[in-house]
């Protein structure tokens, strides 16, 4: 297959992120709701008679705080924040 090609130009390696501002900062609502709404319901106490917990929120909401660490870390680059020397 000598002749085959992808349909796109793919972007050369120097041009700008394709993790712009708005998917950064859709993904980090999307982490920060989902760590909330786990942390909500991992929080409520058990129920027995409805049986035993088959999700486990607790380990879902401290994954999902933890995917937020490094969008919180893109977007404050993103947004043109350095460390300090």
């Amino acid at each position: 297959m000598e002749g085959a090609r992808l349909p796109f130009r793919g972007r050369a390696c120097d041009t700008a992120s394709q993790m712009d501002l708005s998917l950064t900062l859709g993904l980090a609502a999307g982490l920060l709701a989902l760590a909330l709404v786990a942390g909500w319901r991992g929080a409520r106490p058990p129920n027995p008679h409805r049986g035993p917990r088959m999700i486990p929120w607790r380990f879902i909401m401290v994954t999902a705080a933890a995917l937020l660490l490094p969008m919180l870390i893109h977007l404050a680059s993103l947004l043109g924040l350095t460390p300090a020397r």
